[in-house]
């Protein structure tokens, strides 16, 4: 029992989550992001989406939804793709394998961590917003 205290006390000190904490509702941040008409590092294939922050794996893992198509009818079911949003080569492609068309096409990995890697500096940002923030377009 004392193992377990000593080992999850420095994360409790830190406000740090565990490695099997599940989030709530109140932890997760949204923003919601649009490409503007002239843009060119866009690297979604999608124009607009939402970035989200959630502790996963005892980690702030930042990730892009695709929004709601607005030609479904609202009884219509949508399951959004999302990614991964990092610098991480291997989470970057093995981690979004299921979805990977939500990135625009790149020619290397490294292209795609260059386009990906203001987004999320973005993300990290808004992992650090407190519970409850509303972060207005352009404010992070």
């Amino acid at each position: 029992m004392m193992a377990e205290v000593a080992v999850a006390m420095p994360l409790l000190l830190a406000g740090e989550q565990g490695l099997f904490h599940f989030p709530s509702v109140e932890e997760v941040r949204l923003q919601p992001i649009s490409r503007a008409e002239n843009e060119t590092g866009w690297p979604f294939s999608v124009d607009a989406g939402v970035l989200a922050c959630v502790w996963s794996g005892g980690q702030k893992v930042v990730t892009f939804l695709e929004n709601r198509p607005a030609e479904l009818e609202d009884d219509q079911t949508f399951q959004p793709r999302h990614v991964i949003v990092t610098t991480d080569p291997l989470q970057l492609t093995i981690g979004n394998m299921a979805d990977r068309d939500l990135f625009r096409p790149a020619a290397s990995v490294e292209e795609r961590i260059r386009l990906v890697a203001p987004f999320a500096m973005l993300g990290q940002r808004l992992c650090d917003q407190p519970a409850g923030a509303h972060v207005g377009h352009g404010e992070l």
